[in-house]
């Protein structure tokens, strides 16, 4: 069975450890050279971030959702240090074709669902 979704704001609450799984919009990919193919992934949803680190064996898993997706489901461990929060990915889904239905924000920040 799949884990239910964890929102931003629940990471902090949740035991260091503990496995999760949480969605968001793709807000940053970063790759440093320095960092020996290691990739990480910034998601955004309606609560907060999400720092997610993609280690290179399941990067070459998952390249095309990590390097194309807009929007991502990750399963993965939560990683706590002080009071940084990371999600050690161990499964990526590419879900950007769910965008459409995202409510959408107004010019005056009012959602309204998508028309059919």
């Amino acid at each position: 069975m799949p884990l239910p979704l964890l929102p931003a704001d629940h990471l902090a609450n949740a035991p260091n450890g503990q496995r999760v799984c949480v969605a968001g919009l793709v807000i940053l990919r970063q790759r440093p050279g320095t960092a020996k193919g290691v990739i990480f992934l910034t998601l955004e949803d309606e609560t907060g971030v999400v720092n997610v680190i993609v280690w290179r064996k399941l990067y070459e898993r998952f390249r095309r959702a990590v390097v194309a997706g807009r929007l991502l489901r990750v399963t993965g461990r939560l990683q706590r240090e002080d009071r940084v929060i990371h999600v050690i990915a161990e499964g990526i889904e590419d879900i950007s074709s769910m965008l459409d239905l995202l409510p959408a924000l107004d010019e005056a920040g009012a959602h309204h669902l998508p028309r059919r």
